[in-house]
């Protein structure tokens, strides 16, 4: 690695897609968040995996959620890891509507540092880095800015 490629500098990493992430990854191509689900109980996994964390079955399968939630906690992060990508920026963990206790860390887009707390509704956008695409919040617009 050389120059931009080399950590620490250029845009975010972008991880490794495998077999059992591929779904989660590549999902944001047609708008759509998918997690794995299982069919057995219903119960929502994230991270995936291949078993129920719940009831042990196999049968687990990635499903769209409906993308929106709320930000649990969150992190302003002033330090410039990543030069093209502007501190300061927020570093959330986001609960999904679907289940209590299905979140996953996240970063906060479209939205002023000083407005950000715990319990703001966000809704998932996607930002495409090849055939990743990373599922990154916004806050929804509220029912004032919508009249």
């Amino acid at each position: 690695m050389t120059g931009n490629d080399a950590p620490g500098f250029g845009l975010p990493p972008v991880p490794v897609v495998t077999a059992l992430t591929e779904p989660f990854w590549h999902g944001g191509a047609t708008g759509r968040l998918l997690i794995g689900r299982c069919r057995a109980c219903g119960f929502w996994l994230h991270p995936p995996g291949p078993v129920c964390r719940r009831c042990l079955s196999k049968d687990v399968h990635p499903e769209p959620v409906s993308g929106g939630g709320r930000v649990r906690t969150f992190t302003v992060n002033h330090q410039p890891w990543f030069p093209a990508l502007p501190t300061p920026y927020v570093l959330a963990i986001v609960e999904l509507d679907e289940q209590p206790g299905l979140q996953f860390l996240t970063r906060l887009v479209d939205c002023p540092v000083e407005t950000v707390r715990s319990g703001l509704r966000v809704h998932v956008r996607f930002e495409p880095h090849g055939d990743v695409h990373l599922p990154l919040f916004a806050p929804e617009p509220s029912v004032a800015e919508e009249a």
